[in-house]
């Protein structure tokens, strides 16, 4: 993307991976590894394969002028092998996309595509939850409130909250590394499916080319059966909309009232047109502002799998634009949510702070909790709820209106105890820890 908005959905180098040239790239590498299937399998000399390859460069073909004559046919790849056709010339140029079709060199293209810019995508995450698991493993014991409904709820860590955001970020990129490794495949079936121009020789050139382009083989061709785009498009989504989840849980801690955490960017980073005091989380914002975009785009991947007969009229093609902007915002999101952790400053006095803003209110549930074995789950409820009321109304702290009601049941060192946050935090230690366990094998395992 260029113009206006590169800057804020073309964060992180995945632009270069989706735009014009890369997608020109990715079909010229298919014509080439087509033509170096053939000569592997030995139908074509590997002298003209080499000519082929060598024609296919990008800096010899013009992505603008292609697009234009695309029109006359529905797709680019009708211009290109004409050009390509032509800048090999002689007798190697009449084997330039033998057996093809023009979705078999769009469809490989699009995996090629997928693959590289999923690669920038997974880079990106991988700095991003190391940096989380850092983050968790940094706060395992910070307490902060807890947050349902956008209310107070009770007493968490802000170290089981970046857990959070690490698992939801960490198994999403898990599973597009799975699907980009064994689902993106060549795709290779002549006009109907059937690679009927290569006779008996075409499952031979199949595997050839894939491996030719280091892609999955298929099981048969792909055409009408989107099943290998619509995976993709929920694990990209899937990962937008986790990379979305902890972006947006920041720029709400950083919001006035709450500021419990902060981005730090330097002079002239987050700032206003208008006023000179703003410190905007403009990465939080920024990462938050392409994963909105994903599930539009999912969407439209995933309506287009009703395609008709053997190949589509209008679907496939409808597949182009949505599939390369999921991949952006997709690149945008993880990229800007790792710039947005580098960031980021912490305020556990802060947490703290909110976290006593009620008065005891979070622990509530402790309180009642302990009274149950006594007075039976609702009536040790509605005792407490009543007086949360009575400490809400009469602006008095709720260990006092406790003490007045629990007289000879509990005392105020008890009721002190209870109320006291850091004795009711569940297992938010050891849950931090398996987050950030399973973060150190998932690495292991990548590398």
């Amino acid at each position: 993307m260029t113009g206006l908005f590169a800057g804020v959905f073309g964060h992180g180098g995945i632009e270069h991976q989706v735009d014009d040239g890369a997608w020109l790239r990715a079909l010229l590498d298919a014509e080439a590894a087509l033509a170096r299937a053939q000569a592997a399998c030995g139908l074509i000399s590997a002298a003209d394969a080499e000519a082929i390859t060598r024609a296919c460069v990008p800096g010899a073909v013009d992505a603008g002028a292609i697009g234009r004559a695309a029109a006359d046919g529905g797709n680019p790849v009708i211009p290109l092998v004409k050009e390509v056709t032509r800048a090999v010339g002689g007798d190697a140029g009449r084997h330039v996309h033998t057996g093809a079709t023009s979705q078999d060199i769009m469809d490989t293209a699009a995996m090629l595509v997928a693959r590289r810019a999923g690669a920038v995508v997974l880079d990106h995450g991988a700095a991003a939850t190391d940096a989380l698991a850092e983050l968790a493993a940094d706060h395992r014991a910070t307490l902060m409130a807890g947050r349902t409904l956008l209310q107070h709820a009770l007493p968490v860590t802000f170290g089981l909250t970046a857990a959070g955001w690490l698992n939801g970020v960490g198994t999403a990129l898990e599973r597009l590394d799975a699907v980009l490794a064994e689902g993106a495949a060549v795709q290779l079936g002549g006009a109907a499916g059937t690679l009927a121009s290569l006779g008996d020789d075409g499952p031979r050139v199949v595997a050839a080319f894939a491996a030719e382009l280091g892609l999955a083989e298929p099981l048969l061709p792909w055409h009408t059966d989107r099943g290998r785009v619509a995976d993709l498009a929920g694990a990209l989504a899937r990962v937008s909309g986790a990379a979305g989840k902890a972006a947006g849980d920041i720029v709400l801690l950083a919001q006035t009232e709450v500021a419990e955490v902060a981005e730090a960017g330097g002079a002239g980073v987050g700032g206003s047109s208008t006023l000179p005091h703003k410190r905007n989380p403009v990465a939080a914002v920024s990462a938050l502002a392409c994963a909105e975009q994903a599930p539009g785009l999912a969407a439209t991947l995933l309506g287009a799998q009703v395609q008709q007969y053997q190949r589509a009229a209008g679907a496939w093609q409808s597949e182009w634009p949505a599939l390369t902007h999921l991949l952006r915002v997709t690149g945008g999101a993880v990229a800007w949510l790792g710039t947005s952790l580098e960031r980021l400053r912490v305020d556990p006095g802060r947490m703290r702070a909110n976290l006593d803003l009620t008065g005891g209110f979070a622990l509530a549930e402790r309180v009642a909790t302990d009274l149950a074995a006594e007075l039976g789950r609702l009536p040790a409820h509605d005792l407490v709820r009543e007086a949360c009321a009575e400490a809400s109304e009469s602006r008095r702290g709720l260990p006092d209106v406790l003490a007045g009601r629990l007289t000879g049941r509990r005392t105020r060192e008890e009721i002190a105890a209870l109320l006291d946050p850091s004795g009711y935090l569940g297992r938010s230690a050891a849950f931090t820890d398996r987050a950030i366990h399973a973060h150190h094998t998932r690495t292991a395992h990548r590398r």
